[in-house]
């Protein structure tokens, strides 16, 4: 069983009446051997790296080895940061970000996030990152995934045509591109 850790976005009500229809698809189109944690965050409308950095610790703590983590949107930022911020404790497959706005030049601004010239060297060595951005995203515009895509040259990156900031619930190329991945052979036992 492989554990993919999805971050929701932010927005009131985001967790229960948006992001859950891009987990739905998500495990519709994985199919059977993916175990998908989905946590609430806390505070989803006014989100602040001080409450959702400590949850997103622990759910990366208890992650199998080899686990795949998602992130949308605002949640995909939060994620990356608090990638880059420490190692995490376990080896992950693969981290994938959806419609996450860049903090930095070209980006967004963060009161509480700094930009991080150096994002790639401080990922994980060796894990895949993939980008995927909807070139219809009325919220977070497409540019944001070329910032990340100068950041970490070793990313691939999706531009989906006629899809918006939610990818229009439709997580079928993330799917295809984490079976892929895995299909590989496991990198990683998923044995803690």
């Amino acid at each position: 069983m492989k554990d993919v850790l999805f971050v929701q976005g932010a927005g009131e009500g985001v967790h229960a009446e948006w992001d859950d229809k891009l987990v739905d698809s998500l495990r519709s189109e994985l199919g059977e051997g993916y175990e998908i944690h989905y946590p609430r965050m806390p505070n989803e409308a006014d989100p602040k790296v001080a409450t959702w950095e400590p949850v997103l610790e622990k759910e990366l703590a208890a992650l199998r080895t080899g686990a795949i983590v998602v992130g949308h949107s605002v949640g995909g930022t939060f994620l990356i940061n608090v990638l880059t911020g420490s190692a995490p404790p376990i080896a992950l497959d693969a981290i994938v970000l959806i419609a996450a706005p860049f903090i930095g030049e070209g980006g967004w601004e963060s009161e509480e996030m700094e930009p991080r010239p150096d994002l790639a060297e401080r990922l994980p060595v060796g894990v895949p990152v993939l980008l995927y951005h909807g070139e219809n995203d009325d919220e977070v515009s497409v540019a944001h995934v070329e910032r990340y895509a100068e950041r970490i040259p070793r990313a691939r990156v999706r531009r989906l045509p006629g899809r918006d900031h939610q990818l229009n619930d439709d997580l079928s190329e993330v799917a295809r591109d984490i079976r892929e991945l895995t299909s590989r052979g496991d990198r990683h036992s998923s044995d803690r």
